[in-house]
Parts: structure tokens; sequence; C-alpha cells
């Protein structure tokens, strides 16, 4: 996708008569490239690199004009686009993960990569090095969705470790490309670690302490970022909090002996924005910017993302340490090598006519194939949470629908936080996309935003009296939750719930769908058990398609629709233990013991899947891999798309208590599949040792003589899923094998 043999190769700033230092020969190995280029910085130029890894005026990072280097802008976002650029606007993550589907995580990423490796090269063009317009891109934010008020739920992948892990593999392997030389852009995977919540309710987050177990920081919070680095991302970006009374961006254990003493990470870390800063004012941790920048140097830190407001890098403090002999130089210019060696491998110092990504222009932006993607996309992330029969509509064509609610029409919060900036023209919002649907559409948004505070009840009843279909978009969006803002609850906000009912109520015998756009789960509770209330879709946030997303998936039985829930949805805030409590019990489906109302994996689909069988062998050898192949038959009249999910547990779930050793259940494959009415299915997959090992105080991940019991299908097992069920049993493993700590 990096070919486009029509454009003209953008030359870098840095013309080729410059000095022929050996770190522009193409020759040698990168590591003796980037030895070279280290070993020629003075410690203050050092200093500049790693301190300007912000925009504004506290970046880019500085030209080095004697050894002919150009700036570098670090910050750039590219969660689900480019953000902030011209450019095609995808679902939000949690969208993303509800579709299950490592190749579209795939497809987006590198869509969007494209997009940004294309802004890339026109801004080098000009000799502009503002903010996101970069190659290295601060995501994906693969933080474990622990609370349901979080304020960044809609960032994250979801609240299990194995699917956001196999998720961002996608995405990193998606966004850098598979060329054998060059990366297309980097990936950085963030917020590292113990990070999910409080925002700002009861707490604040940049001061706030993370107090996590051995056993939870290993099994849950480890996790996803380890299968990152496995992908092979450039950099991590550690955390605003503390673990445990360390600051993440400090902190040796986190940064060091895990992240590249255990899991050999040769990238570098790049502090939150301000999060260096705050180990003095907020963490109090020390109290000088001499001694923050020894800190977070020594534990593992390459790069500082300070503050937009004024010159205030800590580690431009980093001279002063070293002088002080609170920093050894030699560690310094360690830690500014993976800097540079991301640069290279990113084409800067490279003959320009080497690197194919630099053909790339600006004509790839918004275009067809990445507004298609959207559609899919969009698609693919909505999950259908209630239907009664009357999805997908049997008419083309109406006498009268309406379409009623704050998000009915507001193009604007579609795209929920970190989002791009596309052309107004490619945007369709609910209204956009499903007047058609009537020979007369109304319209009444009855808020006049998603808080609600005020609302026109009159307005609604207008819309809704006399009509055939009534959409109700309801939701959050970004002034109820996102970043530096949590929910107090689980409630919609101000009177949505009131126009709701003043649908049911007003609607007479006209079918009611409820489209609710948010990420973390509101309580619906009525709207499942009301029969007035037809069907219940899950929208998040669908990017620039939902309009156009939305008709599709409501009327075509031939749609590869629906995804499935990437986290648990609760009835209420009761079932939800306090935000500040970073203990795992009863957070999670993997430890909660209550009845939500949708369990994670939900989602119904217009057809019906049945005769499901597992193959895999009775006995394998500890450490070995379990080889399954799971087959099942779309026995329903329409195109469906399967998603498969394989389980395992420790223990039967039939006696299953609430001790927290091990999971009561946990995902360990999964797989979306297209089938036709009457078509078989099949997934064939392995489990590995990791996902049979437990965790051991003393020895780290042991896979334990003993059985494992096993589960595939459409649901997790012993939970209420319609249409779909699922099979299992046992394996006995022989033997024990310490995988060690990772």
């Amino acid at each position: 996708m990096f070919l486009l043999k029509t454009a003209v190769c953008i030359f870098l700033l840095v013309e080729w008569s410059v000095q022929d230092y050996p770190f522009r020969d193409v020759s040698l190995s990168w590591d003796a490239r980037v030895d070279d280029l280290v070993g020629r910085l003075t410690l203050d130029e050092i200093t500049l690199q790693m301190a300007k890894g912000g925009a504004g005026i506290n970046g880019p990072a500085p030209a080095i004009p004697r050894l002919g280097i150009g700036p570098y802008q670090w910050d750039t976002e590219c969660l689900h686009g480019d953000v902030g650029q011209n450019a095609t606007s995808y679902p939000q993550s949690i969208g993303l993960a509800a579709t299950w589907s490592s190749s579209l995580l795939y497809r987006m990423a590198e869509a969007t990569a494209t997009e940004v490796r294309a802004t890339h090269n026109a801004n080098i063009k000009n000799h502009s090095y503002v903010g996101h317009t970069g190659l290295s891109c601060f995501a994906p934010v693969i933080n474990m969705m622990r609370d349901p008020r979080w304020g960044r739920n809609q960032e994250t992948y979801g609240e299990d470790p194995y699917l956001s892990g196999m998720l961002s593999t996608a995405y990193v392997n998606g966004l850098q490309g598979d060329h054998p030389r060059y990366v297309r852009a980097s990936a950085g995977c963030k917020h590292f670690d113990v990070h999910g919540g409080p925002e700002n309710i009861p707490a604040a987050r940049a001061s706030f302490n993370s107090v996590v177990s051995t056993r939870d920081w290993r099994t849950t919070f480890l996790p996803a970022f380890r299968y990152c680095v496995e992908a092979g991302t450039f950099s991590l970006m550690c955390s605003y909090n503390s673990i445990n009374g360390v600051p993440s961006c400090a902190n040796k254990m986190l940064l060091t002996d895990i992240l590249r003493n255990e899991w050999g990470f040769k990238g570098y870390v790049v502090s939150d924005e301000t999060a260096i800063e705050n180990i003095i004012s907020r963490h109090h941790y020390v109290n000088n910017s001499v001694d923050a920048a020894a800190a977070s140097v020594n534990a593992g830190c390459n790069l500082e993302l300070a503050g937009r407001t004024e010159k205030n890098e800590v580690f431009m403090s980093i001279t002063d340490a070293v002088k002080q002999g609170k920093l050894a130089e030699d560690l310094v210019r360690e830690r500014v090598k993976p800097l540079f060696y991301t640069r290279m491998r990113l084409g800067e110092f490279d003959p320009p006519d080497m690197n194919p990504y630099n053909y790339i222009n600006t004509s790839v932006i918004e275009e067809q194939a990445h507004r298609d993607l959207a559609v899919e996309a969009a698609m693919k992330s909505f999950v259908l949470l209630k239907n009664d029969g009357l999805l997908p509509l049997t008419q083309t064509i109406y006498n009268s629908v309406a379409i009623v609610g704050p998000f009915a029409d507001a193009g604007y919060l579609l795209g929920g936080d970190y989002n791009a900036h596309p052309d107004p023209k490619f945007i369709t919002t609910p209204r956009q996309g499903l007047a058609s649907l009537g020979t007369k559409a109304n319209y009444a948004s009855g808020c006049k935003d998603t808080k609600c505070s005020t609302y026109d009840s009159n307005s609604i009843q207008t819309a809704v009296q006399g009509v055939d279909v009534v959409f109700v978009c309801l939701g959050l969006g970004t002034p109820v939750e996102s970043e530096a803002n949590d929910r107090p609850d689980l409630e919609y906000p101000g009177q949505q719930v009131q126009l709701l009912q003043d649908v049911v109520q007003f609607g007479g015998s006209a079918k009611i769908i409820l489209i609710t756009f948010n990420a973390g789960p509101v309580n619906i509770t009525w709207a499942d058990k009301t029969p007035n209330i037809n069907a219940i879709i899950a929208a998040f946030y669908p990017g620039q398609s939902t309009g156009v997303a939305l008709r599709k998936v409501l009327t075509s039985s031939n749609a590869q629709q629906f995804g499935r829930l990437p986290y648990t949805w609760f009835t209420s805030l009761t079932q939800v233990p306090a935000m500040t409590n970073y203990t795992m019990v009863s957070r999670t489906y993997r430890y909660f013991t209550g009845e939500p109302l949708y369990p994670f994996g939900y989602g119904m689909t217009y057809t019906a899947f049945n005769n499901m069988t597992m193959d895999y062998p009775d006995v394998i050898n500890a450490g070995d891999v379990l080889p399954i192949k799971y087959t099942f038959q779309n026995g329903g009249s329409m195109v469906g798309d399967m998603v498969v999910q394989i389980y395992v547990s420790w223990t039967p779930l039939t006696r299953y208590n609430t001790s927290i050793t091990t999971p009561k259940i946990q995902l360990v494959n999964f797989m979306r599949i297209t089938t036709a009415p009457g078509e078989m299915g099949t997934f064939s997959c392995n489990i590995t040792p990791q996902n049979m090992a437990v965790f051991t105080e003393d020895k780290g991940w042991v896979v334990q003589e003993g059985t494992i019991y096993l589960y595939g299908g459409g649901s997790q097992p012993n939970v209420r899923m319609p249409r779909t069920g699922y099979v299992g049993g046992g394996f006995r493993i022989k033997g024990t094998k310490v995988l060690g700590f990772y």
C-alpha cells in the first residue's frame, strides 16, 4: 500500500551535499550507524533531543546543523485516523474492539499510516514540523477497561488482556508496515502502566497512586503491553500515575527490570504529557528538576513530552544531573540511541529515493478505499443488544419515520475523542443515513447537547406521533466521557431517559429502535425489558460513516454485520467497585460473579449458529501447544458473522469460587468468520503454553500438571446468548513447565 508510482519522491530537508558521515552509510548496520551519530553529539545536544518531545514551544526536537540533521516532530496521534488532520475518521477504538477482527484493525492502521505518511511528506517538503505532522504515533491505547466510569474507556480495546493484546498486535503491524528496511509510521503503546482511572473523579490522575498486587499487575495490567512489545512497537508511553508509590516514568522495575530485561524491549519510552513534571509538582517524589530527570532517565525513560504552555522541560536538566554525578553520561548516550534508531528506520538518513514511503502524496488522504473501509469498520463495530424480530427492516421505504435524540444529527460527536477531521461531505449522521427510509422523515434533537440539562418534550412528541418507525439516538460523547472527564455514574445524562420514555408514551404503534452512542455502558435495563422498544444497538463512536453504516446494517440481510461486546455491560453502579480500588475482585468478566445486563463477548446477529464441534488432543505435555479445530454451521437463513471465542478455566465452572488465584475464565483465542446460510465455518488455532500458565509469586508463570477446561463458541460458556452456544471439555497436562516471569 506504499507504492504510488505516479507521485513525485519527497526529498527531505537534509540534502546529500552534507559531509558523508558513516551514519549515512547504508552499507553499515543500523547499530553501527546509530553509534556513529550519537558519538558525534555533545551532551548538550543530547539533552535537547531528549527534552523536546512535545509540540509548540516544547518541540520539535531541534536540528543539528553541523551534522546536517533536521528537526523531528515526535508529537503525533493516530488512534483511529490521523488525529487533528484532514483525514479519514474510523470508529473510535472501543468500537474497533467490538469488531473482534484483527484483520480489520490491521487494515485500519495501514490506511491511517498511509495518510500520516502523506501529511508528513507534504509538511517536510514545506519545511514544516508543527505538531501532529511527524511519523511517530502515540497509539494504540491498550489500558484495561477496568471501570465503566473511566473517561478514556473509548480509547481502549476493552477489558480483556488477550483481546487487547491481539488487536494491538494487528494495529502495530498494520501501522509500521512490512517493508524489510523501512517503517511507514512507528507505533507507541500507552499508557504504561496500571492506568485506567480515575481521571478526575474521585481523584486526580496526575497525582494518583495505583496500589496493585504483583498478581494483578502480572495477570491483568502487563500482558497487553507484552504482546505490543512482541509485535515490534518502537515505543511505549509511561503513564501519569504512580505504581505502589513510584511514578511510572521513574519506575525502574517497570521500565528496566520488566520492559527491557524481561521482555527485551529495544525501543524508547516517552512520557505522557507533563508526567515528568508531575513527578515534582504532583507526586512530590523529588523536589527539583535535576533529581526528576535523573530518576526518569535512570529508570528507563528516553524522551520527555512536556506541557505546551511554557519552556518547562525537566529533561533540560540532564546535563546538570550528569555534572552532579546523578546520571552517567554513558547511560544518557544509550538512552538517546533508540530515538535516532527510530528516525533511521523511518528513512530520515538514507537517500530519499530508497524509501518507497517517500512516494506517498496527499492524493491518498480520504481516498475511496479508505472511505469504504470506514463504512465496513462502522458496520462491524455495531453490537446488536436486543432484537424482537424487527431487524433487519423488511420495508425499504415507510410512510414516515422519526430520527430523534441528541446524537441524531450531531456529526461533531460521532468520532469520539482523539479523532481525525474528515471533509464534512464525507460525514453522515444518523439523520442523514436513515431519513431516506421514510417518504416523510421527522427530526428533533430534544436536547441542546448530550448533557441534556434542558429538554424540549414537545418537539419529541410532535416528531414521533403517527410515524411507523422511530430511531432514538441517545448517548454520552466527549462532553460526558473523555480524557480528564470521568462519569459519576452509569446513567444517561440529564433528561435523556425522559426523552426515551416520551418516545414510548407518544409514539403510538411505532416501532422503536434505540441506538446508543457511548463507550462505557449506560443503564439501559428499562429499555432492555420494555417490549415497546423493539431493538437496541450499541454504536459506540462510529466515525465519519455512521449514517451510511447504520442504514446498511438495519436494512440488509446480507451485510457482514454486527460485532460483540469487548467489555461487561453492567446493570447499575451497584455492581461496580470503587474507582480507586485496583484489585481485580469483581472487575471484568474474568472475576465478576454477578449477573450483568450483557456479558463480555455478547452480541446478536440476524442468523443462528449451530452444529458446533471442537477437536483437540486429550493429553499434552507441559510446555506444548494445544491444537484446536473448531467447526460450526450457519443454521439460519441469512449471511452472518460468527465471532468464535475460545476460553479456558482452571477449575470447572460449576465449582468455581470467588478466589482470584486464577481468573474465573479466560479468553485465549478468537476469530471473526463470515458464513452464508447452511455453510460450515472452521477455525483452527493453537493455545499457547503462555495461555495455559498460572501465575505464582515465586516462579512466575507455570504450566501446571492437571486438567484445564476448554470452551468454544459464539459466547462465554454459561451466559445468556441468543441464537448461538458453545461446546466444551477438558484436556490433561502431563508434567510441569516453569515459564518464568514475563
